[in-house]
């Protein structure tokens, strides 16, 4: 089975001008919108609802997704940029150690989560067509839908990375391992690319290929998971009643999704280096609180599925 390891050495955008390059991890978050989008649509096709309402719903979605994902990591992973980089917070670039466009990188699925939830509110008191719940219960299948590609951005951006294993799954993520600069002064190659090719590729840095262990695609496991989520979701939207029991498909999204989370963590390094003694990371603390108000909107929530 050592056939299903292999090195990881991708090409992550693609150079426009100068520092700029269009990063496939921002395609995927175009893509992952876009199929939203369209499944929304469906969905307002089939119940007969108007399609006026469905641009601005994607407007609300778009920037409480990224507001929400961006702030989200920075106040529960990197609170120091509030000081350190302040503008990177807001901006795709980076100010330090020197001025460089990154794309928007950095975002937690958590912030994202809730930042859904707030736009999702703030849309329904401007258009009031249908209840927030109602809004809630649709919108979480095209999200499920979207983390299929965000994560697979992620592998392609070798971030989010897995622990180490011996396993027949694994994968060495060069460009994790050795950071653009790094990667340039040990092969003294002055371009970054080429440098990373040399190691991936040129027995002269055997030894520094030899040096990435062998890691678990965490992400690719999430996003396969996410497969199987959105399909659920879709299923039980579309052939049962379920859809017109308030809250249920909203409550089946927190449990399904942050429940795979929690148990992806266990394989994935940690992103801030807090494992306490009962081995949980923040990923997994901030997990359990989604799964439990996925199970109260299941099975406990009486709410009204009409329009309030």
């Amino acid at each position: 089975m050592h056939f299903l390891k292999f090195d990881w050495n991708p090409t992550s955008g693609i150079d426009i001008i100068g520092n700029f390059q269009l990063h496939f991890y921002s395609l995927m978050w175009v893509t992952a919108f876009l199929l939203g989008w369209y499944v929304m649509k469906r969905i307002y096709e089939k119940e007969h609802v108007s399609l006026e309402y469905l641009d601005p719903l994607f407007i609300y979605t778009v920037l409480a997704t990224m507001i929400g994902a961006r702030l989200g990591h920075v106040i529960f992973y990197q609170p120091e940029l509030f000081q350190q980089d302040f503008l990177s917070i807001f901006l795709p670039i980076r100010t330090k150690p020197e001025l460089e466009f990154t794309g928007f990188q950095g975002l937690a699925s958590h912030g994202a989560a809730i930042g859904i939830i707030i736009g999702m509110y703030l849309y329904r008191r401007k258009y009031n067509y249908k209840s927030l719940m109602w809004i809630l219960d649709r919108i979480v299948i095209p999200v499920s839908l979207g983390a299929i590609f965000i994560r697979i951005g992620n592998f392609i951006n070798s971030e989010i990375i897995g622990k180490v294993t011996d396993s027949s799954l694994g994968v060495r993520f060069i460009q994790d391992e050795y950071s653009k600069r790094e990667a340039m002064q040990l092969t003294g190659i002055k371009n970054y690319k080429e440098a990373y090719n040399a190691i991936a590729n040129n027995p002269q840095f055997q030894n520094l290929l030899d040096a990435v262990p062998y890691r678990h695609a965490a992400q690719l496991y999430e996003s396969a998971c996410y497969v199987f989520v959105f399909i659920i979701l879709w299923v039980i939207y579309t052939k049962t009643n379920k859809k017109d029991n308030p809250g249920f498909l909203f409550g089946l999204f927190l449990v399904l999704l942050w429940t795979i989370r929690f148990f992806v963590e266990f394989v994935k390094v940690a992103q801030v280096n807090d494992r306490a003694t009962w081995a949980l990371n923040t990923g997994q603390w901030l997990s359990i609180p989604f799964i439990l108000v996925g199970f109260y909107f299941m099975f406990l929530y009486k709410g009204s599925s009409k329009k309030a």
